[in-house]
């Protein structure tokens, strides 16, 4: 009886470690901190990569977890541009430790709704009141951070340059957008949130909401997709980087598109927004074309090293592509270099900046294929796909 009943915990104890394994929380929100962290050199880093360490793995959510929280800084926030999954020395943890009062807290490269939405799912799955009390003081400062207006800044609480314009690039307007959305739908990882944050949850999405509603471009009463970033007071399209100009940005646009989709029950603004996005990818989408990548002999800059160039060449059995960039009015495809030079083609751009960043995005197609599913759901006297006329 005593070897049955012991079999018998065995058994529960590997399916309850099989079920866990199969839920872990995803960690791919983490990837773009994690590849600027190995791969570009930034003397604001507190602590750098040493070579040869290991990483863990997603199912080490307790590990992964306890990294998250040396990393979140007094205010509640987190920096951008490190890996979640590294597995520290014990001479990092300490300079981390040493470093929570600096006010670097960002949203950019997905960061801290990231954080934020981890520690979620982490506590549901370990009850680690650590995490929870760390995931709440995460959705306070991403509370805290929201503009009268709606808006997120890339970096809070220092707004200073671009740092303040409101930016839907890597993932800031929408990866909030998806935390305080899942809050609202009451999701089993955000059981703990008491009533009165859950309130000011509520009214921040919809002052979010209203903000990407009122941030789409119009041009000569049709409204098209998104801009990169966006003023924070006339939200109007502006510069970033200086090899990021104000335009039409069909990257980003496509993920405020698919978020814009997942809402149920949408408004008539909402509907309008997504069709009106729809059209204009299918308007702008570019035929005939594709970008390859060409090994080179390695090139180093001060940021990073390239061994590849990317060039465009003609290919009728290519799939239809999008430049991340169109310019405003116009709707030429855009690029440009880090001296603010606005150029017209790839080739123009120089190796440093070609090889470097994505200028064309296959995103809208994922619009385009769940489209036909939400019109018939949302919109179904208006295809917008088969009316070219508006």
């Amino acid at each position: 009886m005593k070897k049955l009943l012991i079999i018998i915990f065995a058994f529960s104890s590997l399916k309850a470690q099989s079920n866990f394994n199969q839920n872990y929380p995803d960690v791919s929100g983490f990837q773009n901190s994690a590849h600027h962290w190995y791969d570009i050199y930034s003397e604001e880093n507190v602590i750098n990569p040493r070579p040869g360490r290991p990483r863990y793995k997603p199912e080490n959510v307790k590990e992964i977890a306890d990294n998250i929280l040396l990393y979140q800084k007094e205010n509640g926030g987190w920096p951008k541009n490190y890996d979640m999954l590294a597995i520290l020395t014990e001479d990092q943890k300490d300079s981390l430790l040493k470093a929570k009062n600096q006010l670097n807290t960002t949203f950019d490269n997905w960061t801290t709704h990231t954080q934020v939405e981890y520690l979620a799912q982490a506590y549901h799955l370990i009850h680690d009141e650590r995490y929870k009390e760390a995931c709440l003081r995460g959705i306070d400062f991403i509370l805290s951070a929201q503009y009268s207006n709606g808006g997120w800044p890339q970096f809070y609480p220092d707004t200073s340059g671009y740092r303040k314009y409101i930016t839907f690039n890597d993932g800031v307007m929408v990866g909030i957008m998806k935390v305080l959305y899942n809050i609202v739908q009451n999701k089993p990882q955000y059981s703990f949130v008491d009533s009165v944050r859950r309130e000011k949850v509520k009214r921040a999405f919809e002052k979010g909401l209203d903000c990407i509603l009122k941030t789409q471009i119009k041009e000569d009463g049709k409204l098209t997709a998104w801009p990169q970033q966006a003023d924070n007071i006339g939200l109007f399209p502006q510069w970033a980087r200086t090899f990021e100009p104000p335009s039409i940005c069909n990257g980003e646009s496509a993920e405020v598109v698919l978020f814009l989709m997942s809402i149920e029950n949408p408004s008539k603004e909402v509907i309008k927004a997504v069709q009106s996005a729809v059209q204009w990818f299918e308007e702008s989408k570019i035929k005939g074309i594709r970008i390859i990548e060409k090994k080179i002999e390695p090139k180093k800059y001060y940021y990073s090293t390239f061994d590849y160039d990317r060039i465009v060449v003609n290919d009728s059995t290519a799939p239809p592509v999008w430049t991340r960039y169109y310019e405003l009015k116009t709707h030429r495809p855009l690029f440009c270099n880090r001296n603010r030079k606005i150029v017209y083609s790839l080739a123009e751009v120089e190796h440093e900046r070609r090889a470097g960043y994505t200028w064309y995005t296959y995103a809208p197609q994922q619009v385009l294929n769940k489209y036909p599913e939400w019109q018939k759901k949302y919109a179904p006297n208006e295809n917008v796909l088969n009316n070219k006329s508006r």
